[in-house]
């Protein structure tokens, strides 16, 4: 069994969110961070067998900003 399955999630240029796990090939988006969560639990179901299933998820948080000097 997987210790924990990690997640880096941004906001995605187009709107909402975008997630994707680091060391595996799972890859998410959605509008809102609430359905993103779900969406992220039901890739996670989808790609792992319920025995290989990590009991925990972590989120990590980017967030990108361009500033210009005037």
């Amino acid at each position: 069994m997987l210790q924990e399955i990690f997640f880096l999630v941004r906001e995605s240029p187009e709107g909402g969110y975008e997630a994707e796990a680091l060391n595996h090939s799972i890859y998410t988006d959605a509008d809102t961070l609430e359905e993103l969560r779900t969406m992220i639990k039901d890739a996670v179901a989808c790609h792992f067998d319920k025995n290989e299933r990590s009991a925990l998820i972590r989120l990590h948080f980017t967030r990108e900003e361009t500033l210009a000097l005037a």
